[in-house]
């Protein structure tokens, strides 16, 4: 794997980035089938002397992605690496699941030597879709598109981009901001 560390408000020390990489190599077992990947890290310090670390991974038909913020750096790797490796799990189990169901071929977007992890069946209801919803997107902006989000209180919208006559997504963040997702 190659690694793009980079540092907000600290020094990417020596230590810290073999720390990093000793810490989310760990995951490379789970890579033996996908071209090289390159991980893309984040490290930040706030004033109030917390950190925050965010590590994604894109892979081809996935993005691996977490955050995390802890009162120690170190503490914040270590957590964001569980997180990594919960997803994988969860995203190999998943897979493993609808090709056996399927009886087709296995294709995994990770390898590994251990085999496939259970689904619990509080995993299962996770994943169940409990509501299925249809309506027409009108045509708008995205400015219309964030009022009518907030007049629903909901903290997305989906509707269709009036220049583009693409399918957009308007979010709010959590730092209080709004994102816009759109296709390429």
């Amino acid at each position: 794997m190659d690694y793009n560390i980079r540092g907000e408000n600290i020094e990417v020390t020596p230590a810290l980035r073999e720390y990093v990489e000793k810490k989310i190599g760990k995951l490379e077992k789970y890579f033996n089938n996908t071209p090289n990947a390159t991980v893309y890290v984040n490290l930040k310090v706030y004033n109030d002397k917390t950190a925050k670390v965010e590590v994604t991974i894109p892979m081809p038909n996935l993005v691996l992605r977490a955050e995390e913020r802890k009162e120690d750096m170190y503490a914040a790797i270590d957590t964001i690496t569980d997180k990594l490796e919960r997803q994988i799990r969860k995203h190999k189990t998943k897979v493993n699941r609808k090709f056996r169901n399927d009886g087709s071929v296995e294709v995994f977007a990770f390898e590994g030597d251990e085999p496939a992890v259970e689904v619990v069946d509080s995993e299962e209801s996770e994943l169940e879709v409990v509501r299925n919803k249809r309506f027409d997107l009108k045509p708008m902006d995205s400015e219309e598109a964030i009022l009518q989000m907030n007049m629903l209180g909901h903290n997305f919208f989906v509707y269709t981009n009036a220049e583009t006559e693409a399918t957009n997504v308007v979010y709010k963040r959590k730092d209080g901001r709004y994102g816009l997702i759109e296709p390429n």
